[in-house]
Formats: structure tokens, C-alpha cells, sequence
């Protein structure tokens, strides 16, 4: 069988445990994937400093979602409450 990846991988059960709720986690991973997605875009633009790039090994064709995942699930990112 092939190393499938997508919406199974990471399980959701595990980035369940990393956050207060599944509405939480769906807040925290678009917000991560639009910072990397704006990273993406200044590394091309030229501009380097301006965005954190991916905390987890990744390569060009995942997704910024899949990787934000990525990184909640590995303890890369930890989500704070809003003051």
C-alpha cells in the first residue's frame, strides 16, 4: 500500500489532544497556513525576514494546511488564548 498522506495523516484525534476544541484547531491551522503561504510568497518576492517559514520538514507540493498540521501535531506551535 502507498504512504498515503492528506486528511488522515496527521489523525485528528492528535491534533485534538494539542488544542481546546476542534473549532480552535481549525482557527490556529488557517492562521498558520496563511503565514507560511505569505512566507512562500516573499521568498519569492525576495523579501526573507518578513515570515516564519515551515518548523517541520516539507516539501514543495504539500500544502501550507497539511503542514501547519504538521507542526500543531509535533508540538512545533502551542495556541494561546486571546487576552
Amino acid at each position: 500500500m502507498a504512504n498515503v498522506n492528506g486528511i488522515i495523516d496527521p489523525p485528528i484525534d492528535d491534533l485534538l489532544a494539542k488544542v481546546d476544541s476542534k473549532y480552535a484547531l481549525v482557527v490556529f491551522a488557517a492562521q498558520r497556513a496563511r503565514q507560511i503561504n505569505d512566507y512562500y510568497t516573499d521568498l519569492h518576492d525576495g523579501n526573507l525576514f518578513d515570515n516564519v517559514g515551515p518548523l517541520v520538514d516539507s516539501s514543495v507540493d504539500d500544502k501550507p494546511l497539511s503542514i501547519a498540521l504538521h507542526e500543531i501535531v509535533e508540538g512545533k506551535l502551542q495556541m494561546t488564548p486571546k487576552a
